[in-house]
């Protein structure tokens, strides 16, 4: 999102200005604002020469305000027509990055890029260029992404010039238009939709699409091989994304067709709405009750469980009895070695295919006293490594804290002779020392807190204001 920047060797800025060398020369002694040069680039021709270069989109915005330069400048920061005609709509167009409208205007056709991702101005316009332009297309408007102040910002490319990009005005192209223009949530920014939009036509009432993860949390509420409860689970989850999905569309519209400032309102209006004949769906289940479906699902092995739960992590890690993801190397007669002694090998679960993430798992293992799943795997340069969840809480079963080790993580021994990795949670770290700005404050937390009770579970959402002593 947002205006791409080119660079202009010396020679590009004089053929962009139409002056000679010496006219070049005259430009920063006669313009205390003409751009000066932004960075060196090295010279094609000679290595040990850098040359100057003038970022793009200065130099053009410039010359569009300097009365000198203005024919030559950008389009849309021309002064405009004191009273252009009323401006007419042309139609849908397909572009290389998706829908677009044309407008016939004074200024020639401006054609309305429905797009957000970086470059659609220029990518779009070159495109133009390099068919023949046969539209008559004299700029290309795509949506920078962000609110102007008379509607949606702009980024314009001109067929002219299609590798500068400047900012639009969305008030200025409406004036040309002379009429307001329809924007689209970036939900519902679909060709099928905008193809049916026309001037004056009521906004669309369109189902939010479904995301991947929505898709994946559907399949698993359908699919029977998961008990009835489990399933529900998905499907609370999938409602509940589906209705952020309706909220934040709502939103959008809400931001971008706003009327605007002051006594001219903004020239926008929504070409689409979200359908909210259903809306909120149910996703109110008792939070001890799903945190129990989701422990069920994260133990089954079947394909549709992993990518639930790969979901789940991302979404709610809380929902998971399953602390910060923690890796370390395979080093027996170390405090971690005690540790692995006691790890039992299991088939893999679902749970033990998320915590792999993109590692190859050479065996599986669960922790007999935490349930926390456990992998070894040939790690980076063939180390082995033991990669794991930390466990939400320890089990106290009447036992103390009796020590703590740092060794690549934090170690809790306790009175009863087992050792433990010490609890986190799911988006936490533990870590002490010199960590690039991080403090050593989650790590003192998590001791504070075993030291008053060794099988609570750790709070780290005060973290800073652990004991220093």
């Amino acid at each position: 999102m947002g205006v791409s920047h080119s660079h202009l060797t010396k020679v590009e800025v004089q053929q962009l200005l139409g002056v000679n060398a010496f006219g070049m020369w005259r430009l920063a002694r006669k313009y205390d604002k003409f751009p000066k040069p932004t960075e060196k680039a090295n010279n094609p021709f000679n290595r040990n020469e850098a040359q100057e270069v003038w970022d793009g989109t200065q130099v053009y915005s410039w010359a569009a305000g300097t009365e000198e330069f203005a024919r030559r400048g950008a389009l849309l920061l021309r002064p405009l027509p004191n009273h252009p005609a009323s401006g007419r709509w042309l139609g849908y167009k397909d572009t290389l990055r998706g829908p677009a409208l044309d407008w016939q205007t004074d200024l020639g056709v401006i054609r309305l890029v429905h797009c957000g991702d970086s470059r659609a101005a220029t990518d779009v316009a070159s495109a133009i260029a390099g068919n023949g332009n046969n539209d008559g297309v004299v700029t290309v408007c795509a949506l920078y992404g962000d609110m102007g102040f008379r509607g949606p910002a702009l980024v314009a490319a001109d067929t002219t010039h299609p590798g500068i990009e400047y900012e639009a005005s969305w008030g200025d192209v409406a004036a040309l238009v002379g009429q307001e223009l329809p924007w689209w949530p970036d939900l519902l920014r679909l060709p099928s939709v905008i193809r049916e939009w026309k001037p004056e036509a009521q906004a669309a009432v369109v189902e939010v699409p479904a995301n991947d993860n929505e898709k994946i949390l559907r399949r698993v509420a359908a699919n029977d091989v998961f008990d009835v409860s489990s399933r529900a689970a998905a499907r609370d989850m999938a409602n509940s994304i589906r209705n952020d999905r309706i909220d934040h569309t709502n939103h959008e519209i809400e931001i971008f067709c706003k009327d605007g400032f002051g006594e001219s309102p903004n020239q926008v209006v929504a070409g689409a709405v979200p359908d909210t004949s259903h809306h909120p769906l149910p996703c109110d289940r008792d939070r001890q009750a799903l945190q129990a479906d989701w422990l069920r699902l994260a133990l089954h092995t079947h394909p549709d469980a992993v990518a639930a739960l790969e979901v789940a992590v991302g979404r709610d890690p809380a929902l998971l009895p399953f602390g910060a993801v923690t890796e370390i190397p395979v080093q027996p007669g170390t405090v971690s070695g005690r540790w692995t002694q006691r790890l039992t090998m299991c088939d893999p679960t679902a749970a033990h295919a998320v915590v792999a993430q993109d590692s190859k798992a050479e065996a599986f293992f669960v922790d007999p006293l935490t349930d926390m799943p456990v992998l070894r795997t040939p790690g980076d340069g063939g180390t082995q490594v033991w990669r794991f969840y930390a466990p939400l809480c320890l089990p106290a079963g009447g036992a103390e804290l009796a020590s703590v080790v740092l060794h690549h993580t934090v170690w809790v021994t306790t009175s009863d002779g087992h050792v433990h990795p010490a609890p986190c949670t799911p988006t936490e770290h533990l870590w002490w020392g010199d960590g690039w700005g991080d403090r050593a404050s989650e790590a003192a937390a998590v001791v504070d807190q075993l030291l008053d009770n060794l099988g609570t579970t750790v709070n780290l959402h005060q973290h800073y204001n652990a004991p220093r002593a």
